[in-house]
């Protein structure tokens, strides 16, 4: 397995940052996580966080080289990150339960599988053509499907689903697609394609290296943006670059490796063990234990 990635995320006009992202690989499977907290909702970066560290820690313990079933991982993962931000909510007491979007790609065997909950995006290209592109779970673009056109009435920026939130959260699989040599895939917050128009991030992402693109890219949407730009966060890839140009911020080439090895950029975390065996009753008694905090919280004041 071989491919050349670069990741960048800044601040924009936020007072903090509370996009995260990051990536680790094996020597047959790449996993490639990117989560934007929610504002409006307290601790997005601690949510963001505890979902790559949750994707992380279940890719180290299922990843011994290898991915049993990518699919089942990426579904198990999504929703182990959702228990995690429950519960971290549930231990601290918190009167609203912290919330992040995420998108995960699983690279192995040179084929592509992706999961994603809210509208942090992926991007597919194949010889400067979309391949293929994540779709929003926000009202706007699910109208849109439906209508053809979303209404201006409509934000756009209303998600309808999110890791963190009392309800089941919804997701979202994509793939297989067998990569080529050249094929880039992109991982997004909605800081860069709020801001850029795709034909732009499209034009960009094929005709530089990804070591000059996530950079360009980045730096269009903060100027887009303006005083009020969104964190805008990139990692991308591209799969057998042939001589990639390397780069100070962000930037690795990986090769083949020990079969028994693993390596991160995520950092780690002691996850639930009992995370193997979760289901809906472990979710709904955290909620419960949330929902006893709020109770106790308002009972005296």
């Amino acid at each position: 397995m071989k491919f050349s990635i670069f990741q960048l995320s800044r601040i924009g006009g936020r007072e903090k940052n509370e996009d995260r992202m990051g990536y680790c690989y094996t020597r047959d499977a790449g996993l490639f996580v990117l989560a934007d907290g929610m504002g409006g909702h307290p601790d997005g970066e601690v949510a963001a966080q505890i979902a790559l560290q949750t994707f992380s820690a279940q890719f180290q313990r299922r990843a011994h080289a290898r991915l049993a079933v990518v699919s089942d991982f990426l579904s198990i993962g999504v929703m182990a990150a959702h228990h995690e931000i429950i519960r971290y909510a549930s231990a601290q007491a918190l009167l609203d339960t912290p919330r992040t979007t995420v998108v995960a790609a699983v690279v192995q065997d040179g084929v592509l599988h992706w999961v994603h909950c809210g509208d942090s995006r992926l991007y597919v290209l194949r010889q400067g053509k979309l391949l293929a592109r994540t779709r929003d779970h926000s009202y706007a673009e699910s109208h849109q499907a439906q209508a053809g056109a979303a209404p201006e009435v409509l934000n756009r920026n209303v998600l309808f689903t999110c890791l963190g939130s009392v309800a089941r959260p919804m997701y979202d699989l994509g793939g297989p697609i067998p990569l080529l040599e050249g094929d880039k895939v992109m991982l997004c917050s909605d800081g860069l394609w709020d801001s850029v128009e795709e034909t732009d991030i499209i034009e960009t992402l094929s005709t530089l290296p990804v070591a000059q693109a996530v950079p360009a890219l980045v730096e269009q949407a903060l100027l887009e943006g303006g005083e009020r730009s969104d964190n805008v966060t990139v990692l991308a890839l591209e799969w057998e670059a042939a001589q990639p140009a390397f780069a100070d911020s962000g930037f690795t080439q990986t090769e083949l490796m020990d079969r028994d090895s693993f390596a991160s950029t995520i950092q780690a975390a002691e996850i639930d063990p009992l995370l193997d065996e979760l289901d809906e009753q472990a979710i709904e008694r955290s909620i419960a234990e949330i929902n006893d905090a709020i109770q106790r919280s308002a009972a005296r004041r």
